[in-house]
């Protein structure tokens, strides 16, 4: 019985640690709010969650940071993205331990250096190799996403507000999710909860003022990013939410011209824009 309180707390950690919680409550309330999106997907996310700790843990590394969730959490952002871009088949359960594995091994490789933190950095260079991999050998594997000609001139500010919580995940389709995402932070940590709000609100004005799509501000595309970066660097002073909100900014420009140049952003921009942050940072200490 330990050993599955055990092994449940870590899972719990993993997925928390999408969002920098290291709370299996966290984690948990996340799972929920995912399973009310899609049931499939929650089964995914524990399926990419196990594969990454599991090929952390006979990799033989370190204890600590596989029962912290750190190996788990870009094997979560696997799992969902092979729902997300693959159909459910023999072969993209495959690529799902795959790059649920690369992830892993990816985010040992950062570990060892102290330039940058890796954060979901694993993730997005073990989706991209997937998605290359897929378009160029089995394109089988891939979804055909279906065009929709959406003629939304109104911004639903709650939609936009709690998608853009959700999206973290992938999850844009119903705004419970975000809410349960956003319970799940307050449990934990409350200070990240009111940086979470800032994070996915601060984007909509600008997207507003650049001419962004209602659709896309709806689907909470533009909040995503700037979620993650404001808890990344937000901290308990003005300077640090000030950068934050310089990092926010900047990773919903990132998202703009990512997604017009038709990338598969999913958070580069965040990761990006806080590794800019914190560049300019290390030079103004000096």
């Amino acid at each position: 019985m330990a050993f599955i309180h055990n092994l449940l707390l870590i899972l719990g950690r993993g997925i928390g640690q999408v969002m920098f919680q290291n709370n299996a409550l966290s984690g948990l309330f996340m799972l929920i709010g995912i399973c009310l999106n899609s049931w499939q997907m929650g089964i995914l996310v524990v399926c990419g969650n196990i594969i990454s700790t599991l090929t952390a843990y006979f990799s033989g590394y370190k204890h600590d940071d596989i029962k912290n969730g750190l190996y788990g959490f870009n094997g979560t952002l696997v799992g969902i993205a092979v729902g997300v871009f693959l159909q459910l088949s023999v072969g993209s359960l495959i690529m799902l331990v795959i790059a649920s594995a690369l992830s892993t091994w990816i985010a040992y490789l950062f570990s060892q250096q102290r330039l940058f933190p890796g954060f979901t950095a694993p993730f997005i260079l073990a989706v991209w190799g997937m998605l290359g991999v897929c378009t160029w050998f089995i394109p089988n594997l891939l979804l055909v996403s279906d065009t929709i000609i959406n003629t939304t001139q109104n911004i639903n500010y709650i939609q936009a507000f709690s998608l853009g919580i959700g999206q973290v995940m992938f999850q844009g389709n119903t705004i419970l999710t975000g809410l349960f995402f956003l319970i799940g932070i307050l449990a934990n940590s409350p200070k990240d909860a009111f940086y979470t709000i800032l994070g996915t609100l601060l984007p909509i004005p600008l997207a507003i003022l650049l001419e962004v799509d209602a659709a896309n501000l709806n689907a909470g595309l533009m909040g995503y990013n700037g979620v993650l970066c404001a808890i990344a660097l937000g901290g308990t002073n003005w300077k640090s939410g000030v950068w934050a909100g310089c990092s926010v900014l900047l990773s919903t420009v990132l998202q703009i011209l990512g997604m017009n140049m038709g990338i598969t952003t999913l958070t580069a921009p965040f990761v990006m824009s806080v590794w800019i942050v914190m560049m300019i940072q290390r030079m103004i200490k000096k």
